[in-house]
């Protein structure tokens, strides 16, 4: 029954020619949008995460493109602003600096970066803490503004453990063996250290002998050798030639052969106690007699 129906279907159609058809054929046009509709209904998620991606990219590259011109700009903004407000009596004209040793006047003033149009308005304290901060003593650094046209800086600086002698320049140091200053006179109550490397290991000879007061007397300046151990350095031009192990099981010996045989204040130009449990001396030369002829 199926076919016979079939069969009279067909023998009732209509046969068309394919180019004569009455429906248009669907165009790619429209192919591709319907295409690209699907892939949005199934894609949505995706395809914004992506859009918002590529546009924040977009714009990073044109920002990065227009980096110059903006930082001109800027610039520009800010100098007419700094002008403005100086000229309405802002500029700053008065500055105070104190707590300043080691560091001169001019080289705080000049890590300030004041110039004759800089503005107490538009001054950047921050960036001028942080340049002066830097300087090779400062510790810490204070900024205050006191307008209309002030500024108010107080500097504390490193503390200073030692002066340290190299190539006929003697500086100061701080604990860590840091130069933060050229000793120009005012620090002659702090120890001496002199030679390559002695910077580094002040602070713990010099420790080690303030538990012995009694061989500070007369002690001018403490050696390094070779950067590897250390010589005492007396007024009368005695050396005491300490071990590179065992420093304070030396100056213990010291102490003692101080108080029992006043070792130190001899007349020797040498003292060795390189080698443990042995000590050895070396007089001064007596002065030749004039030969009579």
């Amino acid at each position: 029954m199926q076919q016979v129906k079939s069969e009279a279907f067909l023998a009732g159609a209509r046969v068309y020619d394919p180019r004569t058809l009455p429906v248009p054929v669907r165009s790619p046009r429209r192919k591709l949008a319907n295409n690209i509709g699907r892939a949005w209904v199934l894609h949505r998620k995706g395809l914004t995460r992506a859009m918002i991606v590529t546009a924040m990219l977009l714009g990073g590259v044109a920002l990065y493109q227009m980096r110059e011109p903006i930082e001109m700009g800027t610039a520009a903004l800010s100098d007419l602003a700094q002008s403005r407000f100086a000229a309405a009596g802002f500029a700053i004209g008065e500055i105070s600096i104190s707590g300043q040793t080691l560091t001169s006047e001019q080289a705080i003033f000049d890590a300030l970066g004041v110039q004759p149009q800089t503005s107490s308005v538009g001054f950047d304290i921050e960036a001028a803490r942080q340049r002066i901060a830097a300087l090779p003593a400062i510790d810490t650094v204070n900024i205050r503004k006191t307008y209309p046209d002030g500024l108010v800086v107080t500097v504390t600086e490193k503390l200073p453990v030692a002066r340290w002698r190299i190539d006929g320049i003697t500086f100061v140091v701080d604990g860590s063996g840091e130069q933060i200053g050229e000793d120009k006179g005012a620090y002659g109550d702090l120890p001496l250290v002199v030679g390559d490397g002695a910077n580094d290991d002040a602070l713990v000879m010099i420790r080690a002998l303030d538990q012995y007061p009694t061989l500070k007397d007369g002690l001018v300046a403490l050696s390094r050798i070779a950067d590897r151990r250390w010589d005492l350095i007396y007024d009368t031009g005695l050396r005491v030639q300490l071990p590179e192990l065992g420093v304070a099981g030396a100056l213990r010996h010291l102490v003692m052969y101080q108080d029992s045989y006043q070792l130190l204040d001899r007349d020797l130009s040498v003292i060795d106690l390189r080698v443990p449990s042995l000590v050895a001396v070396r007089p001064n030369k007596p002065d030749e007699e004039t030969k009579k002829p």
